[in-house]
């Protein structure tokens, strides 16, 4: 069994920098995050890099801590990090006309329990988190973007 690779794209009225500094400052992940599971960030580094690791305090449920990597970094459009599940959160940036098109993608191919995932239904509730979370991510860096 393998879990799904889930993925939403929007066109954001601003520019790749804009939003890639954004997601790669882990002090702004929760108030990007559409599931409401992210809390906080706890002693991270300012910026992200290739390599780095940020921790998340996380609530699904029951609170708890969460150490991500980052396993993709390429400036301004691309950006991806994992934790002890080998599942993979992805963003890409591409600059189009109007601004930036990014793609947020739950990537669940790598997963070590990916019946862990099908149980929390993934498959289900990730796109609408994902949806909410590119509407945060426009609101932040065009805060008269509508969907």
């Amino acid at each position: 069994m393998t879990a799904p690779v889930i993925a939403r794209s929007r066109v954001i009225p601003a520019s790749p920098a804009a939003i890639f500094d954004l997601l790669a400052d882990p002090a702004a992940h929760a108030r990007l995050d559409g599931s409401g599971s992210v809390r906080s960030a706890v002693g991270n580094p300012a910026r992200l890099s290739l390599g780095a690791t940020f921790a998340m305090n996380m609530r699904i449920g029951l609170p708890y801590r969460v150490t991500n990597t980052v396993v993709e970094f390429e400036e301004g459009r691309r950006i991806a990090w994992r934790h002890f599940g080998g599942h993979v959160w992805r963003y890409e940036l591409e600059p189009v006309d109007g601004g930036t098109r990014v793609t947020e993608t739950f990537d669940g191919s790598t997963s070590k329990a990916p019946v862990v995932l099908t149980l929390m239904g993934v498959a289900r509730k990730h796109p609408l988190a994902m949806e909410a979370t590119l509407q945060r991510l426009a609101d932040a860096v065009a805060p008269t973007s509508t969907t």
